[in-house]
């Protein structure tokens, strides 16, 4: 378990396959708007991730899942895959707390750097991500569509 503000987050197993792949699905529906394309997160399989992966669920205390936290270990830094809030549950705070847990998540494992990317139209997220202490690394051009590569530093 992690604890991020008034949050505590569980690992996931295959048996929430359906409800994280729900979530994901609400959560990302604005994005597939905006994007004009599937956003990347939907056009993973999930039984792969929650194999490969580490994801995490923060559930509400009426026991309603309210955000998942999907994270890859890399050589050299954790990358964010997914934070993934429910839209009945933004704007409480959550992503903020699944963005502490992972840097929580990634000191504890001896990592110095997290990253994660997120579609270069989605400006109010490059935004949001900046005010939490994320700079951009990169821009990528897919066939598709144009990936903004953010890093963030962690203090010792």
């Amino acid at each position: 378990m992690i604890t991020a503000g008034d949050w505590t987050l569980r690992r996931a197993g295959m048996a929430c396959h359906d409800a994280v792949v729900s979530l994901q699905r609400a959560a990302y529906a604005r994005n597939r708007d905006l994007l004009g394309v599937t956003p990347l997160p939907l056009l993973a399989d999930y039984r792969v991730i929650l194999r490969d992966k580490e994801v995490w669920l923060a559930v509400s205390d009426a026991g309603v899942l309210a955000g998942v936290l999907v994270l890859e270990h890399r050589p050299g830094d954790l990358m964010i895959e997914s934070v993934a809030t429910d839209p009945g549950s933004q704007g409480q705070g959550l992503g903020r707390a699944m963005l502490s847990a992972a840097e929580t998540r990634a000191r504890n494992l001896g990592y110095g750097i997290v990253r994660l990317y997120t579609g270069s139209v989605l400006t109010h997220l490059i935004d949001w991500y900046r005010r939490h202490g994320f700079a951009v690394d990169r821009i990528e051009t897919l066939s598709d569509r144009t990936i903004t590569h953010m890093m963030k530093r962690l203090a010792d």
